[in-house]
């Protein structure tokens, strides 16, 4: 599990290491895994021609004192000192490594760019000339390494308010910060790479989680000698209508594959038929009103995908929730509760799995200030509307207005497509019937979804069914404890 914190907190456990140690020693344990970084990145450092952008801050200090080393190892680095102030013990020992200082327009020939603008406590859009900088790194075309977090992006929830540096790389130091997980800001820090500079023993409970393979099978339910149907989950799936049939066929084929014991299907005709001809699994209750009566005991309900949010749609949404088991709420049935908020008053658990525009419907909130600060608003909405909410998008995140958040870091661009969502709802869908909580059903069922979209595209197109065909190809993958592949920036999990 990769653990990441605010500026505020890594701030406070940098004071308190610092206390401990010589004057400098934070900087140079930084300095020095920047720069292997740095080298490693190359491949060749001989020659190699390297700007520094140094601000005045720590992060300038750390890019000087690397560039002093990288200048010992033969590269040729420059540094555009950018602020009113520069480290003075960073850029002597920079000058006496040989390096230079040099113009912005150095920026176009290098091959490596290194941001050391400004550090994680800052926050807004940049001041010039440092906006104009980070503008330079991101069309120039060597590779980039930001020191800590990009320049621009805030470090703490992963905001973006102006020019911002998009790097290759981040190296971080002592711990992942919030804002390099989760977007904007994600899809600016390029790959991560930790730098360990002993801050563990000082820091406090993160801000955010991301979780790994190992976390994910730990979680997940597995059937023992005495399970049967009933004790390995029976799902309810309250989703589809005439016109949209799809979506029944895919939250009930999610739940299938994701290891619900039984799924309980109740639709009108058209989606009764379609669901009867693809998964014969299922127990098909034909709905001739808007009641639950007669589909028999669950353990947790989807509802909503394909529903309509007409009157029909409406009753039966109060009558699913109006039960005493965890009820997941997607699509049209977020559009019903957000009409009626007073459908979500119950003593039993809800998860909420909108997308940012059904989260702007349902919170009153505009869409692209959702989309600035996806965590802030995913907690704003559990903590006021007391649920679990899992916010679909370029970054997946949980929040359940308790602890830390999660962060999902699979998933694919090709999972931009219509249906995925509904085969996500089922696979939560099965995880809280099999016994899960509503926070870890979240959780688990994004990892799952998001490594069964990276399988199932293989780097091409997909549709949703094939989502719900790779799950279990998924869940054996985090069996086997294989860690998939950093998501590369712009190839974060879609799912619609």
């Amino acid at each position: 599990m990769r653990t990441a914190y605010t500026a505020d907190q890594i701030r406070a456990a940098e004071r308190a290491l610092m206390a401990e140690l010589p004057h400098g020693t934070l900087m140079q344990r930084a300095a020095a895994g920047l720069a292997a970084a740095c080298a490693d990145l190359l491949g060749r450092v001989y020659a190699a021609r390297v700007v520094l952008l140094v601000g005045g801050g720590d992060n300038g200090g750390d890019a000087l004192y690397a560039g002093a080393l990288l200048a010992r190892r033969g590269a040729r680095v420059g540094a555009v000192l950018a602020g009113s102030r520069t480290h003075e013990a960073g850029l002597a020992a920079f000058l006496d490594a040989g390096g230079r200082v040099t113009g912005g327009e150095a920026i176009e020939e290098a091959d490596l760019v290194v941001d050391g603008l400004v550090g994680i406590g800052a926050t807004g859009a940049l001041r010039e000339p440092y906006g104009a900088l980070a503008a330079a790194a991101g069309s120039a075309p060597g590779l980039v390494v930001a020191v800590d977090v990009p320049s621009g992006v805030d470090a703490g929830t992963g905001r973006v308010e102006g020019p911002a540096v998009r790097a290759t790389l981040t190296v971080t130091m002592g711990a992942y910060k919030t804002g390099l997980l989760v977007d904007p800001g994600a899809a600016y820090a390029g790959a991560v790479e930790l730098v360990d500079i002993g801050l563990g023993p000082y820091l406090p409970e993160p801000d955010a989680v991301a979780q790994e393979a190992a976390d994910v099978h730990a979680l997940l339910p597995r059937p023992v000698a005495e399970s049967d149907k009933y004790r390995r989950g029976v799902l309810g799936v309250a989703a589809g209508s005439d016109l949209f049939t799809g979506a029944a066929v895919l939250a009930v084929g999610g739940a299938l594959r994701a290891g619900a014991g039984m799924v309980r299907y109740a639709g009108t005709s058209a989606p009764v038929t379609q669901v009867r001809a693809h998964w014969p699994e299922a127990v098909v209750t034909l709905l001739d009103a808007p009641s639950i009566e007669h589909v028999g005991r669950v353990q947790a309900w989807v509802l909503g995908p394909g529903l309509g949010t007409g009157d029909w749609a409406h009753e039966l949404a109060a009558a699913v929730l109006a039960s005493d088991v965890p009820v997941l709420v997607d699509a049209d049935g977020l559009t019903l509760v957000a009409r009626d908020r007073d459908l979500l008053r119950r003593d039993a658990p809800v998860l909420l799995t909108p997308h940012a525009g059904e989260l702007s419907r349902l919170m009153g909130v505009g869409r692209d200030a959702i989309e600035a600060a996806r965590l802030e608003h995913a907690r704003d909405a559990a903590g006021e509307l007391g649920v679990t909410v899992l916010l679909k998008g370029s970054t997946t995140v949980v929040a359940d207005g308790a602890g830390p958040a999660r962060v999902n870091t699979t998933g694919t661009s090709w999972l931009a497509a219509g249906g995925t969502g509904d085969v996500l709802s089922g696979v939560a869908g099965a995880l809280l019937a099999q016994g899960l909580g509503c926070f870890d059903a979240a959780s688990c069922a994004a990892y799952l979804h998001g490594l069964a979209g990276r399988l199932a595209a293989a780097g091409a197109p997909l549709a949703a069914a094939d989502v719900a065909e790779a799950v279990p190809a998924a869940i054996r993958a985090v069996a086997g404890r294989r860690e998939p592949e950093r998501t590369p920036p712009g190839r974060r999990s879609f799912a619609r």
